[in-house]
């Protein structure tokens, strides 16, 4: 589509669709034309001019039909909003169409990663659904005010507002990767499919424990009707190990993902229960994401674990020696008791 030129003026206000951390989107309508269209309005005092500048660049290079296209820019003052309005719709789900939904958010992501970009933001909120001519929906992956370009291995990412959808390394202040954004899209599969979050807690810090944990799993209640396909997709990208998330393009070649339309085998039949879902997006709505996360004591409490494993070890291994040595001598005692005590501190 041609951009439709004009000043703001020329734009109708519909709706306020969400609020970010530094922006507002909303739903406009062209006043001449009609057309529909999101405008991100993004506060200054909030967010550097070169941050918006390089998210404004970065949407410029792109193009693809899952992923949302810049239509203009402006620059105007911001008036005070309401919250109001939904980002995105997904109506009645079955596993069919969440899996079509899947697919076009992984095209997308094939597509970045094929440009060495990484998103790090996605999540439900960021997953815009249309409608083409047919009025068939199309999923479009926005706001890529976090995507960076990976010119090196070397990236580390800040944690900033909810942690739910971040991966371990993003979590522990570790250098992110493509596949970081596969670990998000198995969180947002997870919450599509059963309307819960996966790692969520009750603070930041131990959602933050659960997620380097891996500490989920598949409640009965949460996922009946779901089908074993689909929850082995959410373990396929649910992994702790950056290296061993398939890459965008072999996910597309999961049988759960590649099953043709109206082929149930091996997915779920019937429709999902949504209403957790309602509940889950209506608590996102009403989220502010502004406060950054401290890393440092999640950090903190995952290394101690790992001491506190090696201490354990260490006593088997003294009462072990205890058992079958009961004639050691007192003096290798304190040696043992040192070694305890230097993994303690």
């Amino acid at each position: 589509d041609q951009p439709d030129t004009g000043e703001p003026t020329t734009w109708c206000l519909v709706a306020v669709l969400f609020l970010g951390r530094f922006s507002v989107v909303k739903r406009c309508d062209h006043r001449g034309s009609k057309r529909t269209v999101a405008v991100k309005h993004v506060n200054k005092k909030l967010m550097k001019r070169d941050q918006v500048t390089q998210e404004l660049n970065l949407l410029q290079r792109l193009q693809h039909p899952h992923i949302v296209s810049l239509v203009d820019t402006f620059e105007t003052s911001m008036p005070d909003t309401q919250r109001g309005g939904d980002l995105f719709f997904w109506g009645n789900l079955t596993e069919e169409k969440v899996a079509s939904y899947l697919r076009s958010v992984l095209e997308a992501l094939h597509y970045l990663h094929n440009c060495r970009i990484v998103h790090l933001d996605v999540k439900p909120e960021n997953l815009l659904v249309a409608h083409n001519a047919s009025a068939q929906p199309v999923v479009k992956l926005t706001d890529f005010g976090d995507a960076v370009q990976l010119n090196s291995s070397h990236y580390v990412h800040p944690l900033l507002g909810s942690p739910e959808f971040a991966s371990p390394e993003l979590v522990l202040g570790e250098p992110v990767s493509l596949t970081s954004d596969l670990w998000s899209l198995g969180v947002v599969t997870y919450v599509l499919l059963s309307g819960a979050s996966p790692f969520l807690d009750e603070s930041a810090e131990e959602t933050c424990l659960n997620i380097c944990r891996l500490d989920f799993s598949f409640p009965r209640d949460y996922f009946h009707g779901v089908s074993q396909a689909a929850r082995d997709f959410v373990r396929l990208l649910l992994r702790t190990d950056p290296g061993r998330r398939p890459p965008a393009g072999l996910c597309l070649q999961e049988p759960w993902l590649q099953a043709p339309p109206g082929d149930g085998r091996g997915r779920g039949e019937g429709c999902l229960d949504t209403a957790r879902l309602i509940s889950f997006i209506d608590r996102r709505k009403h989220q502010t994401d502004a406060r950054p996360i401290g890393g440092t004591s999640v950090v903190s409490v995952i290394n101690l674990e790992k001491r506190m494993y090696l201490v354990l070890q260490a006593l088997l291994v003294v009462c072990v020696a205890g058992c079958s040595d009961r004639q050691a001598s007192l003096g290798s005692r304190p040696t043992i008791m040192w070694f305890v005590f230097r993994i303690l501190v």
